[in-house]
Order: structure tokens, then sequence, then C-alpha cells
């Protein structure tokens, strides 16, 4: 197969273990910086260029889309899509997850567990919105940030009330959630490829920060995750439309709760922890699905 990856930074792990997983089972493959792309929208044959040539005959397109370059990498993953080219995340599935509070909906609406979320878009909303999540100690994030920056504990209503006021301040879009204590600053991270948790890992935070996230110095180690757990991850993906994904899970006194679901999920952590060759995987399940039109919603929303 001719496989794509759309990736600004074919140095990075998680790349470099897609291409060598991918070379290994003799497909080729070919890099591309999806902010250097560009698209003619034509009636009946949309186009993906690149200095100078048409991007075409693709087999399968595997987006590594970071977060800072969602919009356009969606629209560029869009185009593909309408030229039927099959595409590991569909556009429509990226775009949820990237949409903190939309994934949240989406989830909710289906009753998987989720941590106790307010959003809001006045200062006057403060007090009441603390109170609703459960009062303090909350955390308070913002829409955009990732690995775990623009993520802040506030132990008390009052420091809780003046770190949203502060961001509101700064016009930022922001999510108010109850503290899960009980987690003792660790989250479990399940990898989900094609219905199935093929890996997962505990990420314990380092004494004196509650973030996990192995970019803050967390730590990863191998986990048994319980049926439940499984269940909840699984159903999480798929409610997304996510046919890869990170699904980054809370144990609480009431269940297994979702705190966020990934569609670019990182490999080096989860290689590492589990010792399975995630990428591989990932391969794999491109070759049982990659075929011209295979994606829902070609293009579509």
């Amino acid at each position: 197969m001719k496989i794509a990856v759309l990736s600004r930074n074919r140095r990075l792990y998680s790349t470099r273990r897609i291409i060598e997983a991918a070379e290994e089972r003799g497909h080729e493959v070919k890099v591309i910086d999806v902010l250097r792309c560009y698209m003619n929208i034509v009636s009946r044959k949309p186009s993906v260029h690149l200095e100078g040539e048409m991007l075409e005959d693709f087999d399968a397109i595997i987006p590594r889309i970071g977060a800072s370059v969602t919009s356009y990498g969606t629209s560029v993953l869009r185009q593909f899509e309408m030229m039927g080219v099959y595409t590991l995340i569909e556009s429509v599935a990226l775009s949820r997850s990237r949409d903190k509070l939309r994934a949240l909906q989406l989830l909710s609406r289906k009753g998987i567990g989720l941590p106790v979320t307010g959003f809001a878009n006045k200062p006057g909303d403060s007090k009441d919105l603390v109170k609703m999540v459960g009062g303090a100690p909350v955390v308070v994030k913002l829409l955009e940030g990732t690995q775990g920056i623009g993520v802040v504990l506030a132990e008390t209503s009052k420091a809780a009330e003046s770190v949203i006021e502060a961001f509101m301040g700064l016009k930022a879009d922001i999510l108010v959630q109850e503290f899960i204590q009980e987690a003792g600053g660790s989250d479990i991270r399940c990898l989900v490829v094609g219905g199935k948790v093929v890996a997962a890992m505990r990420r314990q935070a380092p004494e004196g920060e509650f973030r996990s996230n192995l970019h803050r110095g967390g730590s990863a180690s191998l986990v048994k995750i319980t049926k439940e757990e499984r269940a909840t991850a699984v159903s999480a993906a798929k409610i997304l439309g996510l046919s890869v994904a990170g699904v980054d899970l809370l144990r609480s006194d009431r269940g297994p709760l979702v705190m966020e679901v990934n569609s670019s999920p990182g490999l080096e952590g989860i290689e590492s922890a589990s010792g399975k060759d995630v990428a591989g995987i990932i391969i794999e399940h491109v070759e049982k699905n990659a075929r011209p039109g295979n994606t829902k919603t070609r293009g579509k929303g």
C-alpha cells in the first residue's frame, strides 16, 4: 500500500514508529506536513497539492495532526475523504475529539461516566459554577489546552473563583470539573484500536503535582484494567467515531470516569510501559480497512 502520514515532524517518536511499522510490512510511506498542503476546491474533482504536485494514488491517510493545527489539518483530511481515500481517523471524529466540550456532551448523552463538569461564559457565574460541580477543590481547564497545559487545581472556593475570573478576563473558554481525590494523582490511558483496548498504562503524577501527563514529569507503568474500564474506553472511542484513540480514565469511587479522549495518542509511553507493538497493531488495522470510499462521512459534516 501507499500510505501518507500527516505529520509536521517525522522525527517524533510516534511518527517514526508508524513509518517503521508500515515499512516493515512492505508499504510505501510518505510523510506530509499538513500546513504545506493546499487544496483545489472544484466540482467533482477535489484535489490536494504539495510543492507543485498533486497528492494522489494513496491507499490510506494516517493523521498525526497536532492540536495547534486542528482546523487546517481537518480541512486537508476532509479533502482526502472527498477524494475517496481511506483515512484512519475521520475528519468529523477528529473535530469532535478536539472540541473538549462537544466530546463531553456526546459522552454524557450516552451515559458514559464523567467528572461533573461545568461550562460558563460570564465571571458572575463563577460562584454557582464551583458549587454546581461539588465545591472546592476543583480543576479549571482551558478548553484548548493540551498535555496538561492550562490546567489548574483550585483548592478553595475563593481560589477557584479567582482562577475562573482571571481566565474569563482573558476571553478564554474554560471547563470547571470536580476533583477526583481518590484517583491519587493517577489516571489510566487505554489505547483503543478498531474497537478493542490493545494496550493500557497507569500514569502517576510526580510528588506535589496532580497532573499525570508524561510531558509534565509523570511516570508510566503497566496496569491491569477491569472489564468496566475496558468497556468504558471502547464505548468512548466508538461514540466519538474514533478507530484509534487514547482514552484517559480516572478510577473513582463510582467507577471509571472518562477524563479525555485523544485522537492522536502518543505511542512512546504506552509502548514502553506495555511492551506492545502498538504501531504495528495500527498498521494491521489500516491493512484490513483501507479501500477506496471506506469512510463513513466521506468529507460530509
